[in-house]
């Protein structure tokens, strides 16, 4: 009997742990499946004025580290100013290059400029599994321009390069590997559905917000339901630790 009670103990003690890791897996699910990738902060700036840029970098490898990220700079719409901010263990390089074509702004004619920014780890030093780095670069004057696109090569310490280059279409839907882009005169994607939505008319205003409520209480009944899911859970890892926990009755002892 002693040894079908600890079998049987056994048995709810895993089948209770199975309930935890279930509910863990549904709660952190939804927040690991979101892509990450290399952008830029803020993504809007001032034409004629000059910008601290940072360039958010996350680590995608489950093998390899982060060793390097190079940023490549307009030629078309130069800037000739550059100054990286020093980040511990990292190198910073800005390569400086003759433009394809000179570009006249009013009496200067700029043939050179600064074409790419480099960034390499130190030994030891990288990007790890579930790990990012911020690295931060002034640039300026900024071009009189809609956008500035600002591809991204991230290296990894196995010798792999993911291209951060793909545009971003108008409609906003993101690409697999998106370019960091930085709006000048024209607005981000987001911000032009928020202005459509605003010169609509009523009805499509009303439509609108009837939307963005059901959107709400839709993610709203999800948080509870993965939150009812989590406390099940919890709650019958109880209730089984106080079975066994139970005195047993004299018949259960024969």
């Amino acid at each position: 009997m002693k040894r079908r009670t600890t079998l049987k103990k056994t048995t709810v003690l895993a089948s209770a742990a199975a309930a935890l890791a279930v509910a863990g897996g549904v709660l952190f699910a939804a927040p690991l499946a979101a892509s990450a990738h290399v952008h830029v902060e803020p993504d809007t700036a001032s034409a004629g004025g000059y910008a601290v840029l940072t360039f958010r970098v996350p680590n995608e490898s489950d093998t390899a580290t982060t060793s390097s990220l190079t940023v490549d700079l307009p030629t078309d719409t130069p800037v000739t100013y550059v100054a990286t901010e020093p980040v511990p263990g990292w190198t910073a390089k800005v390569v400086t290059s003759t433009l394809p074509t000179p570009v006249t702004e009013g009496d200067v004619t700029i043939t050179e400029a600064p074409t790419q920014v480099v960034w390499t780890a130190d030994d030891g030093v990288g990007i790890g599994k579930a790990q990012f780095q911020r690295f931060p670069v002034q640039v300026g004057p900024l071009p009189d321009v809609d956008s500035i696109t600002l591809p991204a090569h991230q290296g990894y310490s196995d010798g792999s390069v993911v291209d951060w280059n793909e545009p971003t279409p108008a409609s906003g839907e993101e690409p697999e590997h998106p370019a960091p882009v930085v709006y000048v005169n024209a607005a981000p994607p987001a911000d032009e559905d928020a202005a459509s939505v605003t010169v609509a008319s009523a009805g499509s205003e009303a439509a609108s917000s009837s939307d963005a409520t059901a959107s709400s209480d839709a993610g709203l009944g999800l948080g509870f339901g993965i939150g009812g899911l989590a406390l099940g859970a919890v709650a019958l890892v109880v209730s089984l630790i106080a079975l066994l926990r139970r005195p047993r009755t004299n018949g259960a002892s024969r």
